[in-house]
């Protein structure tokens, strides 16, 4: 979607990324994460903070960290992701 979004010139918007979490991760990650805070550096990617539902998931959610930059770098369409950290 993110590629299609580029080529027609609309672009995602942190605030994109917000509204559709769930569409963007599936069931399995939107369900324990939540995003906290989205800041954009200058190089225009994103530092993304998440927190688990139940903080017991932090550590798994932490290992799905290249997974979750992945969708997120797909829904953009390019290296969107700078960095993810997690809060508990």
């Amino acid at each position: 979607l993110g590629g299609l979004m580029r080529i027609f010139g609309v672009h995602a918007s942190a605030g994109d990324l917000t509204a559709r979490w769930d569409e963007i991760m599936g069931d399995k990650i939107a369900s324990v994460a939540e995003i906290v805070a989205i800041k954009q550096t200058r190089n225009k990617k994103f530092n993304i903070v998440l927190r688990a539902i139940n903080p017991a998931m932090t550590l798994g959610l932490s290992y799905m960290r290249d997974d979750i930059t992945a969708k997120i770098n797909k829904y953009f369409g390019y290296d969107a992701v700078e960095k993810i950290t997690f809060r508990k």
